[in-house]
């Protein structure tokens, strides 16, 4: 698990308040929300979430969640590695954070989430689950669970399925919350805590979401945008982009390619600029090439988003489906290009194409160090060290 570490301007604060929302969220994070939101949310409060850490699997970044935790607060977020969506809430340390549901508050230091005051303020439930091998109980409302250790010596005390619910040991305590967890409930069915982390998924995208909308490439032709049925081929006019997808999100002049020097065509020096620009649509995980002159599409650039790139978190990811072979409805797995294919399997499908060049954006903008870009007929990738693909540059040649 890689870590990387964020702190924000301002200063370190004690116990915050969140509002809860079984089924929904926690304070602005809300279940579905793609990680830029989340990250939206974290920068319009630096002097709140002051610490931040983002920990995924560098080697196999599609295995595990990628998570944003808070450890100042005592939780983090959970989101689905392929959708980028949040999935899970996990509250790991309820006495860092209070939180408040309805007009009632609980947890914090001053507000302990005993097994008596969660019984108080959500009410009356279905008797949860004992893990006896965890020495944990799981108390279960919709869209939300608490987990409750319990001492060895009153493990009899729970009886899991039964009416019993450890309200008080035989000392008279009772026992206290170590983990929140907020969840859809649609998706997941009564499981233990341990359960959670692996069956809890992110809530159904609405009907006619635009999110992670299946991009088709047609190799040396055109984009095909599944549900919007946007046909983009090149030679496209600015005017045609702006009727097809909309008001692009940011617009700038491309700076001199820097592949330039390969070409023996034209080995003229270059400027730093040159009149092409960029049409940036960073929530489609696209940007569109005009040629400065003609004013037409030269190039697109599908983007990944995947954790340990330079531009992680610029770009929501392009769902793309590259056909190498036959058409938009011949769809076919093995000749196929999506953001799961790793390099190895692209070159299964399109052949070697020998050495890759290097592309660094230098040590102090890049701490994740060098890609490498490997070229083919209408197509070049820029892959990680990790084998996945980072962005996709389509052209015709």
């Amino acid at each position: 698990m890689q870590r990387s570490r964020r702190r924000c301007e301002g200063t370190a604060m004690g116990a915050i308040v969140l509002d809860l929302q079984p089924g929904l969220g926690l304070g602005p994070f809300n279940l579905g929300m793609p990680i830029c939101e989340a990250f939206a949310q974290i920068e319009q409060r630096p002097n709140i979430y002051d610490v931040v850490h983002v920990k995924y699997f560098d080697e196999e970044p599609l295995k595990l969640d990628i998570v944003i935790s808070f450890p100042d607060h005592g939780f983090h977020l959970r989101f689905d590695p392929w959708s980028q969506r949040l999935r899970l809430i996990e509250i790991f340390d309820v006495k860092r954070l209070q939180m408040r549901y309805a007009t009632s508050l609980i947890g914090g230091p001053s507000n302990l989430a005993t097994f008596v005051a969660v019984y108080a303020l959500f009410g009356p439930t279905f008797p949860g689950i004992n893990d006896r091998d965890r020495s944990v109980y799981t108390l279960f409302y919709p869209g939300l669970s608490f987990a409750f250790p319990i001492p060895s010596q009153y493990s009899d005390c729970c009886h899991d399925g039964e009416a019993e619910l450890p309200l008080e040991f035989p000392d008279g305590t009772t026992p206290v919350a170590c983990r929140v967890s907020i969840f859809d409930s649609s998706t997941v069915k009564k499981v233990g805590v341990g359960a959670l982390m692996d069956k809890a998924s992110a809530p159904p995208l609405p009907a006619a979401s635009l999110y992670m909308e299946e991009v088709h490439v047609k190799l040396g032709d055109e984009l095909y945008f599944a549900v919007g049925g946007q046909h983009i081929p090149f030679g496209a006019s600015p005017q045609d982009i702006w009727t097809e997808l909309g008001r692009p999100c940011g617009i700038h002049q491309k700076q001199v390619d820097q592949m330039v020097i390969h070409s023996a065509l034209d080995p003229r020096p270059r400027t730093t600029l040159c009149g092409d620009y960029f049409y940036n649509y960073f929530t489609r995980g696209l940007d569109i090439l005009f040629d400065g002159q003609t004013h037409k599409i030269k190039k697109f650039v599908l983007h990944t988003n995947y954790p340990g790139h330079a531009d992680f978190n610029s770009y929501i990811k392009c769902n793309f489906v590259i056909h190498v072979s036959g058409s938009f409805n011949e769809t076919n797995c093995k000749n196929s290009i999506t953001p799961s294919t790793k390099w190895e399997d692209v070159k299964e499908i399109l052949g070697d194409c020998g050495r890759a060049a290097i592309q660094t954006q230098g040590s102090t903008n890049n701490p994740f160090g060098s890609t490498f870009v490997y070229g083919y007929q209408n197509v070049a990738f820029e892959v990680m060290k990790n084998g996945y693909i980072a962005t996709v540059t389509l052209f015709k040649s």
